[in-house]
């Protein structure tokens, strides 16, 4: 193996590294909403700000971190995102050693921190990993390896959630000190790995660009515009589904099996809700698995359709199913330990749609930048700046839950988002401009 070669495979294995602190960091919020709500007595929807900060700080940092990018590369952004993400959670964890509305301040200026830091590493990751694959169909084969190890991380995190808040309406902050102490200890590592690791860096050309070539952006391509609200909707959907899914099953929407002899719950529903979001993760994991080895021979336009049918039809007979239908699903019941749970079979439905979410992400950026040349870098700053939209849905489903007291209502949101996505997959995603010159 050559010296470039062993270069780009470590690269590689960084880049992907960092995907999964993205997904440890980020999945966390969601649970968090429920110890939020819990500790503090509040609504569904202020229960969700956690996330929503998390989210929204994309919003405001993805053309600054593109920019970073552009000018000081991807080794220097990684090392400032890696430092962010540190100081981030280490303000949440403070925040846990707080009393009242200062506590629950605090946290959200956590997570609005961690949330710049989840910006700076996906605008350093995913271009990179595309880049480094040369694009294409290659590009997308290896974003969707990346994506497998998301999942990996997402499903731990909401699991471990599970075992370490077995009572949700006991909750507190603190009680999740030993996910946060592991996130940074993962910020910890990750900035020693980045520090010695030779990253591949684009050159740099210095020149001054006419006036007509100044004008010319990425959101001169409609298909990058249409993605960058595509990739909006997509991780609305993919952070939506399971969180009202969890909060539905651990309120009201599970019944736990009793004890003939002893007449105590056999198990927990919030064990057992984490157990099952947890799952949705985990297919998705198995998913990009998939998308991954069958990237190289259909196109991202075809995934993308295929996977925003399927999911079209998974919601919608989620939402028209009586919940009274159960099914077995295997969960971790608590002090119960492993075993075999009834869910609704709703549930189980939504569940599958990790399946579906899985190769969604990958598809889009691909398909987004296709084309693009040197915009890439802005592009892909853009393109996070839109992820704020994992924070805004799921904040629009939670106040459809408290407005309707039904939590499958609120799946109307997903209903439509992936209808945009069809539209993207079929209609949005064909570059009309490729008379702009990107060299």
């Amino acid at each position: 193996m050559s010296t470039q070669k062993k270069g780009n495979f470590l690269a590689i294995i960084v880049m992907i590294l960092l995907f999964g602190m993205i997904s440890f960091v980020t999945n966390l919020a969601s649970p968090m909403g429920d110890v939020l709500k819990n500790q503090f007595d509040v609504a569904n929807w202020m229960g969700t700000l956690g996330v929503f900060a998390n989210f929204i700080a994309y919003a405001c940092m993805g053309i600054p971190a593109g920019n970073l990018l552009q000018k000081r590369g991807y080794k220097f952004t990684a090392l400032a995102a890696v430092v962010v993400g540190f100081t981030g959670v280490g303000v949440q964890t403070i925040a846990g050693l707080l009393d009242g509305n200062l506590a629950f301040g605090v946290y959200l200026l956590g997570a609005f921190i961690a949330g710049f830091s989840m910006c700076m590493l996906n605008i350093v990751v995913n271009p990179m990993l595309n880049k480094l694959a040369g694009g294409g169909n290659r590009g997308n084969q290896l974003l969707q390896v990346g994506g497998s190890f998301i999942s990996v991380m997402g499903t731990a995190v909401i699991f471990l959630t599970g075992v370490f808040v077995p009572n949700i309406a006991d909750a507190e902050i603190k009680q999740v000190f030993p996910l946060m102490f592991i996130a940074l200890a993962i910020f910890a590592l990750a900035f020693v790995v980045i520090l010695f690791t030779n990253v591949p860096e684009n050159e740099r050309v210095e020149r001054i660009a006419s006036a007509n070539e100044s004008k010319i952006g990425p959101m001169s391509f409609r298909h990058f515009v249409l993605g960058a609200i595509a990739i909006f909707i997509y991780v609305g959907v993919e952070v939506g589904i399971p969180n009202v899914l969890q909060k539905w099953l651990q309120n009201g929407g599970l019944v736990v099996d009793m004890c003939p002899l002893c007449g105590s719950p056999m198990g927990n529903a919030e064990s057992i809700a984490a157990t099952v979001a947890a799952t949705y993760w985990l297919l998705m994991f198995f998913g990009r698995l998939g998308g991954a080895a069958l990237g190289s021979v259909f196109s991202a336009k075809s995934m993308l359709t295929a996977v925003s049918l399927l999911g079209l039809a998974l919601v919608g007979g989620a939402m028209i199913l009586d919940p009274a239908i159960t099914v077995n699903l295997p969960v971790f019941k608590g002090t119960e330990g492993f075993g075999m749970a009834e869910v609704p079979v709703n549930a189980a439905l939504l569940v599958l749609c990790g399946l579906c979410t899985s190769v969604m992400w990958g598809g889009i950026f691909n398909l987004a930048v296709e084309g693009l040349g040197k915009y890439t870098e802005r592009a892909s700053g853009i393109f996070m700046a839109l992820v704020c939209g994992g924070g805004i849905l799921p904040l629009l489903q939670n106040g459809i839950v408290d407005w309707t007291g039904d939590y499958l209502v609120s799946y109307w949101v997903i209903v439509a988002g992936l209808a945009y996505l069809l539209f993207y997959a079929l209609i949005g995603s064909k570059n009309v401009n490729k008379d702009i010159p990107t060299e």
